[in-house]
Protein backbone atom coordinates (compact mmCIF):
# COMPACT_ATOMS: atom_id res chain seq x y z
CA UNK A 1 0.00 0.00 0.00
CA UNK A 2 1.90 2.97 -0.99
CA UNK A 3 -0.77 6.41 0.40
CA UNK A 4 1.78 9.20 -1.28
CA UNK A 5 -0.61 11.72 -2.69
CA UNK A 6 -3.35 10.44 -0.26
CA UNK A 7 -4.62 12.47 2.54
CA UNK A 8 -4.82 11.25 6.05
CA UNK A 9 -7.73 12.31 7.95
CA UNK A 10 -7.67 12.36 11.36
CA UNK A 11 -10.26 10.63 13.40
CA UNK A 12 -12.08 11.84 16.59
CA UNK A 13 -10.06 9.34 18.77
CA UNK A 14 -7.00 10.76 17.40
CA UNK A 15 -4.48 10.33 21.04
CA UNK A 16 -2.27 13.31 20.24
CA UNK A 17 -3.27 16.74 20.16
CA UNK A 18 -1.01 18.03 17.39
CA UNK A 19 -3.08 15.62 15.01
CA UNK A 20 -7.02 16.55 16.27
CA UNK A 21 -8.93 16.81 12.94
CA UNK A 22 -6.26 17.59 10.99
CA UNK A 23 -5.67 16.63 7.45
CA UNK A 24 -2.45 15.40 6.29
CA UNK A 25 -0.80 15.12 2.75
CA UNK A 26 1.47 12.09 2.76
CA UNK A 27 4.55 13.55 0.17
CA UNK A 28 6.50 9.76 0.43
CA UNK A 29 5.42 6.52 1.80
CA UNK A 30 7.33 3.79 1.02
CA UNK A 31 9.03 0.25 3.14
CA UNK A 32 11.39 2.71 4.64
CA UNK A 33 8.34 4.88 6.96
CA UNK A 34 6.22 8.22 5.44
CA UNK A 35 6.74 11.68 5.80
CA UNK A 36 3.43 13.95 5.45
CA UNK A 37 2.22 17.64 5.44
CA UNK A 38 -0.66 19.24 7.92
CA UNK A 39 -2.28 20.94 5.27
CA UNK A 40 -5.04 22.58 8.02
CA UNK A 41 -3.41 23.78 10.61
CA UNK A 42 -1.93 27.32 10.18
CA UNK A 43 0.53 28.77 11.97
CA UNK A 44 -1.17 31.36 13.99
CA UNK A 45 1.97 33.59 15.57
CA UNK A 46 3.71 33.70 11.85
CA UNK A 47 2.63 35.43 8.40
CA UNK A 48 4.53 34.94 5.36
CA UNK A 49 5.97 38.41 5.23
CA UNK A 50 7.37 38.10 8.76
CA UNK A 51 9.07 34.96 8.35
CA UNK A 52 10.27 36.85 4.55
CA UNK A 53 11.66 39.32 6.83
CA UNK A 54 13.25 36.98 8.82
CA UNK A 55 15.02 35.20 6.25
CA UNK A 56 16.30 39.32 5.12
CA UNK A 57 14.14 38.14 2.15
CA UNK A 58 13.02 41.29 0.33
CA UNK A 59 9.29 41.23 -0.67
CA UNK A 60 8.55 42.97 -3.80
CA UNK A 61 5.05 44.91 -3.86
CA UNK A 62 3.69 42.45 -6.63
CA UNK A 63 4.81 39.48 -3.96
CA UNK A 64 2.54 36.78 -2.91
CA UNK A 65 1.08 36.32 0.74
CA UNK A 66 0.80 32.38 0.91
CA UNK A 67 -0.44 30.85 4.15
CA UNK A 68 1.82 29.46 6.88
CA UNK A 69 1.13 26.13 8.60
CA UNK A 70 2.23 23.85 11.62
CA UNK A 71 2.96 21.30 9.36
CA UNK A 72 3.70 18.23 11.70
CA UNK A 73 5.63 18.05 14.56
CA UNK A 74 9.47 16.91 13.04
CA UNK A 75 11.74 19.80 12.76
CA UNK A 76 9.15 22.39 13.00
CA UNK A 77 12.32 25.00 12.27
CA UNK A 78 12.71 23.48 8.49
CA UNK A 79 9.74 25.33 5.69
CA UNK A 80 8.48 23.12 3.12
CA UNK A 81 6.86 24.84 0.35
CA UNK A 82 3.91 22.26 -1.11
CA UNK A 83 3.07 23.81 -4.08
CA UNK A 84 1.32 22.93 -7.63
CA UNK A 85 3.61 21.29 -10.10
CA UNK A 86 4.10 24.38 -12.68
CA UNK A 87 7.35 25.22 -9.82
CA UNK A 88 10.28 22.82 -10.09
CA UNK A 89 13.88 23.65 -9.07
CA UNK A 90 16.03 20.48 -10.68
CA UNK A 91 16.38 18.41 -8.33
CA UNK A 92 15.39 20.64 -4.72
CA UNK A 93 11.76 20.22 -6.47
CA UNK A 94 10.67 16.63 -5.28
CA UNK A 95 7.74 15.48 -7.20
CA UNK A 96 4.53 14.28 -4.83
CA UNK A 97 2.50 11.86 -6.14
CA UNK A 98 -1.32 13.55 -7.07
CA UNK A 99 -0.06 16.64 -9.06
CA UNK A 100 1.67 18.23 -6.30
CA UNK A 101 5.62 19.64 -5.69
CA UNK A 102 7.43 20.26 -2.45
CA UNK A 103 10.73 22.51 -2.33
CA UNK A 104 12.45 22.90 0.58
CA UNK A 105 14.85 25.41 -0.56
CA UNK A 106 14.79 29.09 -0.68
CA UNK A 107 14.85 30.11 -3.83
CA UNK A 108 10.97 28.68 -3.98
CA UNK A 109 10.94 32.04 -1.14
CA UNK A 110 12.28 34.17 -3.31
CA UNK A 111 10.23 33.17 -6.58
CA UNK A 112 7.12 33.90 -4.56
CA UNK A 113 8.64 36.68 -2.66
CA UNK A 114 8.66 38.73 -6.17
CA UNK A 115 5.70 37.57 -7.43
CA UNK A 116 6.69 34.22 -9.27
CA UNK A 117 6.82 30.51 -8.56
CA UNK A 118 3.91 28.54 -8.82
CA UNK A 119 0.45 28.87 -9.12
CA UNK A 120 -0.78 27.86 -5.57
CA UNK A 121 1.47 27.13 -2.69
CA UNK A 122 1.61 26.66 1.35
CA UNK A 123 3.95 27.35 3.67
CA UNK A 124 4.39 23.80 6.22
CA UNK A 125 6.79 24.31 8.91
CA UNK A 126 8.23 20.83 10.29
CA UNK A 127 6.45 18.06 8.65
CA UNK A 128 4.89 14.37 10.14
CA UNK A 129 6.66 11.23 10.41
CA UNK A 130 6.55 7.78 10.29
CA UNK A 131 8.85 4.87 10.57
CA UNK A 132 8.72 1.55 9.04
CA UNK A 133 5.07 0.24 9.33
CA UNK A 134 3.98 2.62 12.07
CA UNK A 135 1.81 4.32 10.19
CA UNK A 136 -0.02 1.08 8.56
CA UNK A 137 -0.29 0.38 12.51
CA UNK A 138 -1.94 3.78 13.37
CA UNK A 139 -4.53 3.53 10.30
CA UNK A 140 -5.32 -0.24 11.74
CA UNK A 141 -5.71 1.32 14.85
CA UNK A 142 -8.64 3.65 14.06
CA UNK A 143 -6.60 6.75 13.81
CA UNK A 144 -6.68 7.76 10.64
CA UNK A 145 -8.80 7.50 7.84
CA UNK A 146 -7.54 7.55 4.21
CA UNK A 147 -8.68 9.56 1.30
CA UNK A 148 -7.87 10.86 -2.61
CA UNK A 149 -6.25 14.44 -2.32
CA UNK A 150 -7.64 17.15 -4.79
CA UNK A 151 -5.61 20.30 -5.00
CA UNK A 152 -8.93 22.54 -4.58
CA UNK A 153 -9.15 20.76 -1.18
CA UNK A 154 -5.70 20.99 -0.56
CA UNK A 155 -4.80 24.56 -1.23
CA UNK A 156 -8.22 25.77 0.45
CA UNK A 157 -7.95 29.09 1.93
CA UNK A 158 -10.53 27.59 4.27
CA UNK A 159 -8.15 25.67 6.54
CA UNK A 160 -11.00 25.43 9.47
CA UNK A 161 -13.15 23.68 7.16
CA UNK A 162 -10.70 20.93 5.67
CA UNK A 163 -11.29 18.14 8.24
CA UNK A 164 -14.97 18.39 7.28
CA UNK A 165 -14.22 18.89 3.78
CA UNK A 166 -12.07 15.62 3.29
CA UNK A 167 -14.66 13.60 5.18
CA UNK A 168 -17.33 14.84 2.90
CA UNK A 169 -15.05 13.97 -0.17
CA UNK A 170 -15.34 10.21 1.51
CA UNK A 171 -19.31 10.39 2.24
CA UNK A 172 -19.03 10.89 5.91
CA UNK A 173 -20.31 13.32 8.02
CA UNK A 174 -17.72 14.08 11.19
CA UNK A 175 -21.25 13.43 12.99
CA UNK A 176 -21.46 9.81 12.60
CA UNK A 177 -18.03 9.01 13.44
CA UNK A 178 -17.11 6.91 16.28
CA UNK A 179 -14.06 7.33 18.62
CA UNK A 180 -13.51 4.05 19.39
CA UNK A 181 -12.58 0.93 16.80
CA UNK A 182 -14.29 -2.30 16.66
CA UNK A 183 -14.16 -5.58 14.54
CA UNK A 184 -16.34 -7.91 13.85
Amino acid sequence: MDLGGHLLIAMPGMGDPRFAQSVVLVCAHSAEGAMGLIINKPALDLTFAGLLDQLKIPNAPAGRDIRVHFGGPVERGRGFVLHTPDYRTGQATMAVPGGYGMTATLDVLQALAQGDGPEQALLALGYAGWGPGQLEAEIARNDWLTGESAADLVFSPDDGGKWAAALARQGISPLTLSATAGRA
